[in-house]
């Protein structure tokens, strides 16, 4: 393939997706990869009206992470690029393996940005690799679909390379005299994929000189079953996903394979990590199989549970570590954060809480401690809060931490829960609503 093939071949994939106007930011490691990616976006981008910036993601694994940093920015400032450069702390992580770690924190760097897509530089043979890594690591239908052309995730991924071969990109950075950096961990086979990449494909390559096409096509037709396999699950699903849970009976209507099929789909519309085979086969037979009253709690991917309440099935994080002394005072802030709840208690103006009752005392938020009190209504009776929490169907494990609000030393409210008759604002009388927001709250 000529340069100027290649340069076209990246435009037919984007330009159907791209309108002008829209911005894309290019993952820019300083490899050979990467750099040919950005070399061809600057090209693209002025004929399509589209606004290009880059992003490099300082990990700090290796000892020329900082020459690698000043590289990308010079690369930038020669082609007026503007470069983002993020630093990321992979310490937290290496238990997961120092590659999965930086490909986290990677995705994490992807998703703060603002822009309407993300460029990445992968080829055909890095899908190769990926779908022979996944096969060997026992996935299934999903993760031996590899990569896409485009992600669904925001802001949305786009490979124009993916049909690309790593010889054809070493050829336009030949070709058009492009300098990269070279990361010496490539070269070490103790990682899997340059096990694969120095030792098993070159072998491949003398029998099945073709494998890249072919392993490409395995990853799309795998693509289309898990396509499939998403409808059939949306099918099932029908009414039975609601709040971010799903319905216990739904899943038990189901074979054993459809349940299961379900169950994932249910995990990675949440975006969690998708659990071994043998985690998943336990999850379902202990969401389905234990009796009324159980306690269902399995926890997978070190940091989510799977949990059973009023025949629901709830996702959750692993809860973090509080301190329920904790008072966190309201001084009319929009919103404060509640991490207890991986959540946040915002204050709106025109609800039901009078702000001139507020300014009685003190405006704090606290955790339960246990024979808290609150009339709901003026014609109710004062209740035990955990009465109310039980009548709300307020799951058992989020009910030691969710956020109250007191004034002084008197109970106004409980998000999403009541409010005090004796602090409800009169008929015209400014108010604020008091509620607890997350993308996921658990």
């Amino acid at each position: 393939m000529k340069s100027a093939d290649l340069v076209d071949r990246a435009a037919a994939q984007l330009a159907p997706l791209l309108l002008p106007g829209s911005t894309i930011l290019a993952g820019l490691s300083g490899g050979v990869d990467s750099v040919v990616l950005l070399h061809i976006l600057s090209r693209l981008a002025p004929r399509h009206a589209w606004r290009l910036s880059a992003l490099h993601v300082h990990h700090g694994i290796s000892p020329n992470a900082d020459q690698w940093a000043a590289f990308c920015a010079e690369l930038c400032e020669g082609l007026a690029i503007p470069l983002s450069i993020e630093r990321v702390d992979i310490a937290p992580l290496r238990a997961h393996g120092i590659e999965a770690a930086a490909r986290k924190l990677r995705h994490a760097a992807f998703a703060r940005q603002s822009c309407d897509f993300v460029a990445l530089a992968h080829h055909a043979d890095d899908q190769a690799e990926t779908l022979l890594l996944q096969l060997l690591r026992g996935a299934g239908v999903k993760g031996a679909a590899a990569m896409p052309l485009l992600s669904a995730a925001t802001p949305r991924r786009v490979r124009p390379l993916l049909h690309c071969s790593r010889q054809q990109i070493l050829d336009y950075a030949a070709a058009h005299d492009l300098r990269w950096i070279e990361d010496e961990s490539n070269a070490d086979a103790s990682y899997p994929r340059n096990f694969l990449r120095h030792r098993l494909l070159p072998l491949l390559a003398e029998r099945f000189p073709a494998y890249r096409d072919t392993l490409g096509r395995s990853a799309q037709h795998f693509a289309e079953a898990d396509g499939l396999l998403d409808e059939l699950a949306a099918q099932d699903a029908a009414d039975g996903m609601q709040g971010g849970t799903l319905s216990l009976a739904a899943l038990q209507a189901l074979s054993p394979p459809r349940a299961k099929n379900l169950l994932r789909y249910f995990l990675h519309r949440a975006a969690a990590p998708m659990p071994q085979a043998v985690q998943l086969d336990d999850m379902l037979r202990q969401l389905c199989g234990a009796r009324d009253d159980a306690a269902v709690c399995v926890a997978f991917g070190g940091a989510w549970q799977v949990r059973r309440y009023r025949g629901r099935v709830h996702l959750v994080s692993q809860p973090l570590a509080f301190d329920h002394r904790m008072t966190l005072p309201w001084r009319g802030e929009a919103e404060l954060a509640w991490p207890a709840l991986h959540a946040r208690v915002t204050f709106r103006e025109g609800g039901e809480i009078s702000l001139a009752k507020l300014q009685r005392q003190p405006v704090t938020l606290r955790f339960r401690q246990g024979g808290e009190r609150l009339r709901p209504a003026p014609e109710a009776a004062t209740r035990t809060l955990k009465n109310l929490l039980q009548e709300h169907h307020i799951p058992p494990w989020q009910r030691d931490r969710l956020p109250l609000l007191f004034c002084g030393e008197e109970l106004v409210c409980v998000p999403g829960v009541a409010v005090a008759a004796d602090y409800r604002a009169a008929a015209g009388e400014a108010g604020i609503r008091c509620t607890l927001e997350a993308g996921h709250i658990a």
